[in-house]
């Protein structure tokens, strides 16, 4: 598993927990992409209990910059991105992998099931659009491209060159994924999300940069 993570204090140790609970033989690779709180002391004060590895950035580069440096240390067949906070729900690795043993694939996404008590409209609206912009330039059949829960081959990971430093890592994966010919599958997962107040960093300007990655990479590169 790959947890890139910013300044994530207040969640950082309760989703460490969360992931080694999880009945798998699995490899955690942390980022602390820079961060200036306290997520420095408590990566090196549960490394040895928890048995993760630690890439460290010395300034805060973003979510893409950290995915990339973590793929350099990926030792495991299976690879998921997660997030440092607590709006996915790391009892859904087991169906995610479940899902891609059983298909074959080399990529499986996980879709959010949005309530309505936890819906935030900027995001699902965000969610909605960019996933629509996916399916018609690249003819798949998504329902929730950004979602963070990805999971991948390790070797076909490590086979795509990614040049995002932000959050700009999900459409960039998923048109070079779609320009090879795969038709991504997903199965839902479950979410509920943070607030701004939160910790929540994802802003409306992280829309119009995957919009123009999707259009970038279909007909320019």
């Amino acid at each position: 598993m790959i947890i890139p993570a910013y300044n994530e204090e207040q969640t950082l140790l309760a989703i460490i927990k969360k992931v080694t609970e999880i009945p798998l033989d699995k490899e955690i690779i942390i980022v602390d992409d820079g961060s200036t709180d306290s997520t420095p002391r408590i990566l090196s004060n549960h490394k040895d209990k928890h048995g993760f590895k630690i890439v460290r950035h010395n300034s805060n580069q973003g979510k893409g910059m950290a995915i990339r440096s973590a793929i350099n240390h990926i030792t495991g067949d299976i690879t998921i991105i997660q997030d440092a906070d607590l709006e996915y729900d790391p009892q859904d690795y087991l169906r995610l992998i479940e899902a891609m043993k059983n298909g074959g694939e080399p990529v499986m996404y996980g879709a959010r099931i949005w309530k309505k008590k936890h819906l935030h409209i900027s995001s699902y609206l965000g969610s909605k659009i960019v996933t629509f912009l996916t399916n018609l330039l690249y003819r798949q059949k998504l329902t929730d491209e950004p979602a963070c829960y990805k999971a991948f081959d390790s070797r076909f990971l490590k086979s795509i060159p990614l040049r995002c430093k932000g959050f700009e890592f999900d459409p960039e994966i998923t048109a070079k994924i779609s320009k090879r010919g795969i038709k991504i599958k997903e199965i839902s997962i479950r979410y509920r999300p943070r607030g701004f107040k939160e910790g929540k960093k994802i802003r409306w300007i992280d829309g119009v940069v995957a919009v123009w990655v999707l259009l970038k990479h279909r007909f320019v590169t």
